[in-house]
């Protein structure tokens, strides 16, 4: 019997491939627990039509990221933090901050976990931050850190 999975299925398959078992295992196990439903032309059609859909959403959002990341590569951002003994910064600059600052500054809307900060900066001066937008877009955020 061939069904097509609508969920992940350990040791069978991924979501939306179509794979033969045998009618025990599907009657008592992949339909009862709604884990896939018999391959019929309809299901076959639905599959398509989802996936096809996916795609087009999957297109839009590298899209958006790509626009997104032309922004960013092209505007900077201002911070300002008190220095410390010696023109030494005092604290550092997370990536909440910097998100915060790029709303307020750019009107831009980054989430603070898109940021690829190793660790905070912690000096004064031009720092360029990587911010992962999408699995194939990664931008260059530039940050301007300097004395309060």
């Amino acid at each position: 019997m061939e069904i097509v999975l609508l969920e992940d299925v350990k040791a069978l398959g991924k979501k939306g491939q179509v794979v033969k078992v045998s009618e025990g295992y599907a009657r008592n196990f992949i339909l009862p627990k709604k884990l896939g439903v018999e391959a019929t032309p309809k299901n076959l059609n639905d599959l398509k039509l989802q996936k096809a859909n996916a795609e087009k959403i999957a297109a839009q959002q590298l899209a958006e990221a790509k626009e997104l990341a032309q922004k960013l590569e092209q505007a900077s951002i201002s911070l300002t933090m008190k220095a410390g003994d010696k023109g030494r910064a005092f604290g550092s600059v997370s990536g909440k901050e910097i998100a915060a600052a790029a709303e307020e500054q750019l009107g831009l809307s980054i989430d603070k976990k898109k940021l690829v900060l190793p660790e905070p900066i912690k000096t004064f001066g031009v720092h360029e931050v990587p911010v992962k937008l999408h699995r194939d877009v990664t931008a260059k955020l530039t940050v301007k850190v300097t004395e309060q």
